[in-house]
């Protein structure tokens, strides 16, 4: 299981225009939802807090989102507690996802792939083609979906069983993200 927050306002550089003026982006919004499968069961966790910075310029778009470990909810605190436990959440309580985008998409109703390097419970792995979607835009804010294929063996992590049985290794991802354009842009350096 890995939260992860989010990513990707690397697109919204050209749907506003601005592929070769420097402009911030905000998270404004979002809400990540992670998939555990076990046989006996189907278990989804969200969270509703991360916080996120992105940058676009004449180079392509860089960017970073972050949110606790502790708040994704799945509907049952122990459950909860024992997620905390197996990902190490006590000593890396944040997730953290940092983007690259290259190339901005022509088009607002394009999707768009993204390489993107998700630190989790200590570890950090990197997926080079992520895909998303511009779901909705105007000229200052962009509506981005994906989906992280995360893995629990990327971060070390055993998986948790369930009357013996291990949970399956696959942990995606959902990401719902709602960007808003910072009026005043900086994009002095990337976010670290």
């Amino acid at each position: 299981m890995r939260p992860i927050p989010a990513a990707v306002l690397a697109a919204f550089c050209s749907l506003a225009g601005l592929s070769a003026a420097a402009s911030d982006w905000i998270l404004e919004r979002s809400e990540l939802t992670y998939t555990v499968t076990h046989p006996l069961h189907t278990v989804r966790g969200s969270s509703r807090q991360a916080r996120g910075k992105g940058i676009c310029d004449a180079a392509g778009c860089r960017f970073l989102v972050a949110a606790p470990v502790k708040s994704f909810d799945s509907g049952d605190s122990n459950r909860d507690l024992h997620m905390l436990e197996a990902t190490r959440g006590g000593k890396f309580p944040v997730v953290s996802v940092r983007g690259t985008l290259k190339r901005l998409p022509e088009r607002a109703d394009k999707a768009f792939e993204a390489e993107v390097s998700v630190e989790f419970a200590g570890r950090t792995a990197v997926y080079p083609r992520v895909r998303f979607e511009i779901v909705e835009t105007s000229s200052a804010t962009a509506r981005v979906h994906g989906v992280l294929p995360c893995g629990l063996k990327e971060y070390e992590i055993k998986p948790p069983s369930l009357l013996w049985i291990p949970i399956r290794d696959h942990i995606p991802v959902s990401v719902d993200t709602f960007w808003r354009l910072q009026e005043t842009p900086t994009a002095a350096k990337p976010p670290n």
